[in-house]
């Protein structure tokens, strides 16, 4: 296991920062040499990558990386939404104790803390993005549907799709606390609609909350001092041309 977790992040690392290019043959053998690892980890990570979407297997061709465009990262972040939106759904209309939701209560309280100070550092950016993806975590937790979790690490794994993903890239924005700002009173609107039952509510708040990263991505396209900023920048920059 700890040969294939290795593997497996020196990969993802690999793609991300261009080292192995969108369409290009992964010849196993010399991928094992050149990670340090022997073939059947090797493998093992190979299979969660295209699980990933990372790379495929055209039939008969064994695997090459993913050829990325613009369209894929913008479809994978509009589909968390969709997820998350079902999960925030789901949530509302179950009955939870109010440990549960107190917890995602302490976690808006914490973002706040953090999203009110008038200038906000390298640490307070990490820790909000550690606040932010528990945040997230305890709501699909809250919809108690083991499948919809699982579909949604799936599709979180995916290049720039998670909920985190362009936080550190904000910090060059001028307004950077302002839309950390919003969106932790989206979450706040978002315990409110589950703690009241409010499904329909909940389902909006969280799909439209996704929006926040999809309007990133876009200023990510257009912006390359933030491009710069964020982990995977030469795999996004190549889906560009």
């Amino acid at each position: 296991m700890q040969q294939t977790q290795r593997a497996l992040l020196t990969l993802r690392e690999m793609i991300l920062e261009g080292v192995l290019v969108s369409g290009e043959r992964l010849w196993e053998p010399a991928l094992a040499r050149r990670i340090g690892v022997s073939r059947t980890p090797l493998r093992e990570a190979l299979v969660r990558l295209e699980h990933e979407g990372f790379i495929v297997a055209p039939e008969g061709s064994g695997y090459r990386v993913r050829v990325f465009d613009h369209d894929y990262f913008r479809d994978a972040i509009e589909l968390r939404g969709t997820l998350e939106g079902m999960a925030a759904r789901r949530a509302a209309e179950r009955d939870h104790d109010e440990a549960s939701l107190g917890a995602m209560d302490e976690l808006v309280e914490g973002i706040a803390i953090i999203v009110d100070q008038p200038r906000l550092s390298h640490a307070d950016f990490e820790q909000y993005m550690t606040l932010n993806a528990e945040f997230h975590q305890r709501l699909v937790a809250l919809a108690e549907c083991t499948l919809l979790a699982e579909e949604l690490d799936r599709i979180a794994a995916r290049p720039f799709a998670s909920p985190s993903a362009f936080v550190m890239a904000q910090a060059i924005l001028p307004r950077s606390r302002d839309i950390l700002f919003i969106a932790n009173d989206q979450h706040r609107c978002l315990c409110d609609a589950i703690r009241s039952g409010d499904g329909s509510r909940a389902e909006q708040l969280a799909r439209e909350h996704a929006h926040i990263a999809r309007r990133n991505l876009a200023v990510a396209l257009q912006d390359h001092a933030f491009l710069d900023r964020i982990s995977g920048a030469p795999m996004l920059r190549a889906a560009l041309d």
